[in-house]
């Protein structure tokens, strides 16, 4: 017993810290010290924006991991290491550590431009400057200077920073997914690498110290993986942001992380926000149906005309309502029926000022008023009725007047009001006109929630769903008049019903649901959430493009559904699959069935729902939302978009693009693949997280079909380029030991190696950045070529052996070449094999490049020159007296001719016989 003491203490111990970190956070009660933040026992985060990726002290190291993280640069350090063993030295150690330091240098200049950027933006929005109330008064305070329970005043045209829970946020650091397609080819040719090395070494026979020779071998082959891989691709990025930067077509667009240009070209997921994103959040009355008559946009000076006639003259007693009254009764209805409060602002010397706290001082004067509500429906409404002459002018909490054309003031006593609430729906309010007395009960709600309260009717159903296809959000609005007698009989049952200890809020809800019955329907309105511009043709470029979008919204299903329609997102003769509302796992499996079943149609599911289903059917959920052409999430939470994302990059493996302009988009931008912020009206939060920053949604088409593609194809031409320009002289030093006796004696030593990796061929292969294989407007004018690309097989298993093929091919021809040609000294081979490797590299620029650049044609000609120009200073290598004669040339052009004249014939006849998708278009 005395053995086991020690071990259960340690255990019980063990197990009392675990249980001690897993213990959910105790709810307390707490003071909240308006106010005055310092006395908060409890502290919070500062309200401070942070999107750098290191600090001062974190850069160097945090640069270093970054890049010997990959396989590439971590070997290239292993070899330049070795340089300093005598015995396994092989040429001069700057021809390693030069290229090295190099790469680092460029790698660490261009982190450090992004890393000041990225401060200099977070610094500007900090420094911005609020007006906090303290005990003192009022005074400026910089937005990361507020802390939580400080007090501010807040001006409806500034942009409010204030997002403690979002806006602390710092960008991960990302890697490309043609990085990692590449770090696994560098992979494959160190395999191969290896197994040159071991071939050589067992053709030696195994002679002497052949483990010193094995790595001898390995570093004289270093050069198959070309150390300028990573330097060329790091500054072909910074050319393609550049060039998204200093597009005129999308203008304002910035690129905040300069690795993953490449990523827009292979997107199949597009997650955005709703609000802000796809809508302009700025909503506009749009219809007002009456039953027998319906108005649009260019009829509403007939409802301003007959709003003006029944103030005109006094109503007369008529059996039949005439179209004039019912006009003037919906009208008035939309202007008394709703949450809205007018707000005026004195203007001093043309510039604003507070709102003002005395209504004596107002005059109601129709420059300086603006309509502030929690809804943007409510106020589209107001908006609506002061334009054809009904006015919202004041609302305090216990009355609201409203201005006639004539310019009088209508006063009504708001006696009770009932809010909306996601449950029912629909919200009223009973008002007292001043004037006459009478007493009335307006409300207005969606359809399904009005169609059981209304008189019977025969057009409401009909004419919701002719507006909903059209994109717009109906209200239906009605009327029901009450005595003194049912309004004093209603007001002693509800307030009775509100002091119920037990179940009030259902007696509550059934006292007022005895006045919403047999009401008078008097109009149904149709509102339009202003789309952002071209957002349908936008959408319909990335749905032919092959991206499938899905919407991620706070918003209620109703409203989602609606701008689904509008925009297009879901086509007009597509079907939609409502979701319904589960609890559980049988509802949920149930609902999946259902959903099962449906073929090709629009999947629309709330963020409860989703959130059921993932908990008990994750995989067999994705699968079938993946299927759907158009997935909209309605009543999303902000960790919820992050989820979705997260889930699609798990279950799909493909690549994936949020988009949004708000903090709440945020989590979702930084979890996805490729981030796209927008700048609007919720601040800067969002494209100040993202990796591309648009003004615009409709600037994301060019963004991915044209940029996208080009940085895609382009890189991946680069980085397969690149690694042929290492094999070939890699191919040409194994010929070269082979033939004599297995040495491990480098074939060219010093500045040819640096040289022919810089200078002589590096400006024409960079040059490729350039390339293009169909213009801007096909790109667009055609976003299936977009398609192709997610297959990635620009960069490939096969087409990455063909290249190696044509390195072997050339390598070899090279090398025979100059062997069999050489006159009894060995200088004469490297000079003949050297030159002829040059031209060769030159003429495979020119076989690659599909659109010719001007600037390509400079690099060709200014590489060819610093060659010719420096054989002058190459005496320690080149017979000077050999190369300027005739028969040096001949022998050069034969060789560089027999080892790039097949491979320009078989692209003629593959080009001929079997085009790729593009040739048309180019040509």
């Amino acid at each position: 017993m005395i053995f086991f003491l020690p071990w259960s203490l340690s255990r019980s111990c063990c197990e009392c810290l675990v249980h001690t970190c897993r213990r959910k956070k105790e709810l307390k009660v707490r003071t909240v010290w308006l106010g005055h933040p310092e006395k908060c026992e409890e502290k919070y985060p500062k309200n401070a924006i942070k999107n750098q990726k290191y600090n001062i002290v974190t850069f160097v190291p945090g640069v270093l991991y970054q890049q010997f993280k990959f396989f590439l640069n971590l070997y290239f350090l292993v070899v330049a290491c070795s340089q300093f063993v005598p015995s396994l030295k092989i040429g001069y150690l700057y021809t390693y550590w030069a290229p090295l330091g190099f790469v680092l240098a460029v790698t660490m200049v261009r982190e450090a431009v992004d890393e000041v950027r990225r401060c200099r933006r977070d610094k500007e929005m900090n420094s911005q400057l609020y007006s906090k109330l303290t005990v003192r008064g009022k005074v400026q305070v910089k937005s990361s200077d507020i802390q939580v329970l400080d007090t501010t005043i807040y001006k409806s045209h500034k942009n409010f920073q204030f997002d403690l829970s979002q806006t602390f946020s710092s960008l991960p650091l990302q890697v490309g997914l043609l990085d990692l397609e590449l770090n696994r080819l560098t992979k494959a040719l160190f395999l191969a690498q290896v197994v040159l090395s071991v071939v050589m070494v067992t053709l030696q026979g195994f002679l002497g110290p052949w483990f010193r020779n094995l790595f001898r071998f390995v570093v004289l082959f270093s050069y198959i993986i070309p150390i300028s891989l990573r330097v060329n691709l790091d500054m072909g990025k910074s050319a393609y942001g550049w060039m998204i930067m200093k597009d005129e077509n999308i203008p304002g667009t910035v690129v905040r992380t300069s690795t993953i240009p490449e990523e827009l070209g292979r997107l199949v997921y597009l997650l955005t926000d709703k609000t802000g994103t796809l809508t302009q959040n700025e909503m506009v009355f749009k219809r007002l149906h009456l039953g027998t008559v319906s108005y649009g946009m260019d009829t509403m000076d007939e409802i301003q005309s007959h709003i003006i006639q029944s103030y005109a003259q006094p109503p007369a007693p008529k059996v039949r309502k005439s179209v004039s009254s019912r006009i003037h009764e919906a009208v008035k209805a939309i202007a008394l029926c709703h949450n809205v409060t007018p707000v005026y602002e004195s203007c001093v010397n043309g510039a604003s000022t507070e709102p003002e706290s005395t209504e004596a001082d107002q005059d109601f004067s129709d420059d300086n008023r603006t309509y502030q509500a929690s809804s943007p429906d409510d106020v589209a409404l107001v908006r609506w009725t002061e334009s054809v002459g009904l006015t919202l002018v004041n609302r305090d909490l216990t009355s609201l007047q409203l201005k006639t054309p004539a310019g009088h003031i209508l006063t009504y006593y708001i006696l009770q009001i009932f809010p909306f609430t996601s449950e029912s729906k629909r919200m009223g309010i009973i008002v007292r006109e001043e004037a006459t007395g009478d007493i009335t009960f307006y409300m207005k709600g969606a359809d399904v929630a009005m169609a059981s309260i209304v008189q019977y009717n025969d057009w409401l159903e009909e004419e919701c769903g002719n507006m909903a296809r059209e994109g717009l959000r109906t209200l239906v609005v009605a009327k029901k008049s009450l005595t003194e007698e049912q309004y004093q009989d209603f007001e002693s049952r509800y307030n009775q019903a509100k002091l119920s200890i037990h179940d009030r809020a259902l007696k509550v809800a059934a006292v007022v649901e005895s006045l919403e019955r047999e009401m008078e329907l008097l109009c149904l309105t149709g509102v339009e959430d202003q789309l952002q511009a071209d957002v349908r043709p936008t959408l319909e470029l990335l749905r032919n493009a092959g991206i499938k979008i899905w919407m991620l919204t706070g918003d209620k299903l109703e409203t989602a559904t609606c701008i689904a329609k509008s925009s297009h997102l879901v086509s007009r003769n597509q079907d939609i699959h409502v979701f319904k509302p589960v609890s559980n796992r049988g509802e949920a499996h149930l609902e999946l069935n259902a959903f099962r079943r449906k073929h090709d149609c629009a999947l629309v599911i709330s963020g409860d729902s989703l959130e059921v289903c993932l908990r008990y059917y994750e995989h067999e959920f994705v699968e079938l939302a993946c299927q759907c052409p158009a997935v909209v999430c309605c009543r999303c939470s902000p960790t919820q978009k992050a989820q979705i994302v997260r889930l699609l990059q798990q279950h799909t493996d493909n690549r994936t693009c949020a988009i949004g302009d708000g903090g709440n988009d945020v989590s979702m931008i930084q979890a996805a693949d490729c981030g796209i912020g927008i700048e609007g009206k919720e601040g800067k939060q969002a494209s100040l997280a993202a990796d591309f920053s648009i003004t615009q949604f409709k600037h994301i088409g060019r963004l991915l079909m044209v940029h996208g593609r080009n940085s895609y194809k382009r890189s991946a031409a680069l980085g397969q380029f690149v690694m042929h320009r290492g094999m070939i002289i890699s191919t040409m030093q194994a010929v070269f030991s082979s033939i004599f006796y297995f040495a491990s004696v480098p074939l060219y030593q010093g500045f040819l190696m640096v040289g022919y990796a810089t200078i002589y061929t590096m400006f024409p292969v960079f040059s490729l950045v350039l390339d293009q294989d169909v213009k801007p407007e096909m790109a667009l004018l055609y976003p299936e070529l977009y398609k192709d690309l997610t297959k990635g097989r620009s960069l490939s298993f096969k087409t990455f052996l063909i290249w190696v093929l044509i390195s072997v091919y050339q390598g070899g021809i090279l090398m025979y070449g100059a062997l069999v040609l050489f006159d009894q000294e060995f200088v004469h081979v490297v000079a003949i094999s050297f030159t002829a490797l040059i031209l060769t590299e030159l003429l495979m620029v020119a076989l690659t490049v599909r659109t010719w650049h001007w600037l390509m044609v400079v690099a060709e000609l200014i590489s060819l020159g610093c060659y010719l120009a420096s054989l002058a200073f190459l005496n320690e290598y080149f017979d000077l007296s050999f190369i300027t004669t005739w028969v040096f040339l001949w022998k050069v052009c034969v060789i560089t001719l027999v080892s790039c004249l097949p491979l320009y014939i078989i692209k003629y006849l593959k080009r001929k016989f079997s085009p790729p998708s593009y040739s048309k278009l180019s040509s």
